[in-house]
């Protein structure tokens, strides 16, 4: 087996040289100020130690990475009753498309998408008034994380409010359906800052690890969600985490993952890791172009992808 620690520092030097590099997300302004030159490779192991390269000091917008969490949060909150207001299926769409909210009544396809995040917000608005309802968010996310310092980004979020005229009308189109139950404004409002949360790329792989390991930290030994619940998590990002390059995602490499358009990607080694890259340009399906790449890489040089592992001669 390779050594984890060599194969760490040389994607990340791999990742550096390239020129090819994505193109930052414009329509949210404060996103498209950031450096398109910054990369980060994370790796939280079972023993609780991280193998890391690049910019992994570095804070970022980890945009709809945090969708892994409020699903998690509502799923705790819902059961399985969440279900009934968001399906499991790709979308095969973009991140914010509205026609097959039109075709299928206001049900959004996947907790992944826009819409369907958004349906999952109204979900954790239950009995809760907006700033706790955030609040309760950041607080999971500093506990998975076991860092306070994780915190939210205002000045993105502010920017995501100005311009977010798309999520308005997804979700008004969805609250016509019936299928949200809080006034608009009070989910968008959660919506725009648990997208805005700031981690850095140690914190999101530390923050994943419990779905690597059947539903407990090992960092902490707390139990974050049973062992089904972790197994059904993983199954619907490596289905849907990658709005429409979900396909090409799971082909090239192989694992359960969510990406952002801030530039991270959330990946899961079931039984091994937890895995987040950054890099801040994205591809034509608002994935991170280097991000993917340095995954397909780590998966074939470590054998992990969840289809098999990868033998001598196959592409790194």
């Amino acid at each position: 087996m390779p050594d984890l620690a060599t194969v760490v520092a040389e994607i990340a030097a791999e990742m550096a040289a390239r020129e090819d590099r994505g193109t930052v997300a414009t329509y949210i302004p404060e996103l498209g100020r950031v450096d398109p030159d910054q990369f980060a490779i994370a790796v939280a192991l079972a023993d609780g130690s991280v193998v890391e390269g690049g910019a992994c000091e570095t804070f970022f917008s980890i945009q709809s990475v945090s969708k892994v969490f409020t699903l998690t949060l509502a799923l705790g909150l819902a059961g399985d009753r969440l279900w009934n207001r968001v399906g499991r299926e790709p979308s095969g769409s973009r991140f914010n498309s509205i026609v097959q909210l039109e075709q299928e009544r206001g049900i959004p396809r996947n907790p992944f998408i826009n819409a369907g995040a958004i349906a999952v917000t109204d979900t954790i608005l239950s009995g809760h008034q907006p700033k706790e309802a955030l609040g309760e968010i950041l607080r999971f996310l500093q506990f998975v994380a076991n860092d306070d310092a994780v915190f939210i980004d205002r000045q993105v979020a502010a920017s995501e409010e100005r311009t977010g005229f798309n999520n308005r009308a997804l979700a008004n189109f969805m609250k016509g359906f019936g299928v949200l139950d809080h006034p608009v404004e009070h989910v968008l409002g959660v919506y725009f800052h648990h997208c805005a949360i700031a981690m850095t790329a140690r914190q999101l792989a530390r923050a994943g690890s419990f779905l690597a390991h059947q539903g407990r930290n090992p960092a902490t030994g707390h139990r974050v969600v049973t062992a089904e619940r972790a197994r059904r998590i993983n199954a619907v990002m490596l289905t849907c985490g990658h709005y429409d390059g979900s396909g090409e995602f799971a082909y090239r490499v192989g694992l359960p993952g969510k990406s952002g358009v801030g530039g991270a990607i959330l990946a899961i080694v079931p039984g091994k890791a937890s895995v987040a890259v950054w890099s801040p340009g994205l591809d034509a399906s608002g994935n991170s172009h280097l991000g993917r790449i340095a995954l397909e890489r780590l998966t074939a040089r470590m054998g992990w992808s969840v289809f098999g592992a990868s033998v001598a001669g196959d592409p790194p």
